[in-house]
């Protein structure tokens, strides 16, 4: 059994790598090295994709805004007082007399 210093004396030097039986050591290391990259990259897109769904959201809030707005403006504009503005400088004004409604019956 080595101690403790022969043993970081002997991962310092490289000897688990060069030894006779290095080869499955080689394997060990090559399946981490790709696993940590396959780790990384992963990392990489999540983080794209979290960036890309902020961005939406964003935009998301900008356009609910603009709806708003817009939804305001015309509610304003559908308003009998913004129309009697309108037309009055066209020479038109409110009626006196309620509108009658027509109701039309078609046989059958």
């Amino acid at each position: 059994m080595i101690g403790v210093g022969e043993f970081f004396s002997g991962v310092l030097k490289g000897d688990f790598l060069i030894k006779t039986d290095s080869f499955k050591n080689w394997k060990v290391i090559f399946v981490i090295l790709g696993m940590s990259i396959v780790m990384i990259t992963c990392a990489h897109k999540t983080d794209e994709k979290v960036i890309k769904i902020a961005s939406l959201n964003k935009q998301i809030r900008a356009l609910k805004a603009e709806y708003i707005d817009s939804a305001t403006k015309v509610t304003h504009l559908k308003m009998e007082s913004t129309i009697k503005e309108k037309v009055e400088s066209q020479g038109l004004e409110t009626s006196k007399e309620p509108p009658v409604k027509i109701v039309v019956k078609i046989p059958k």
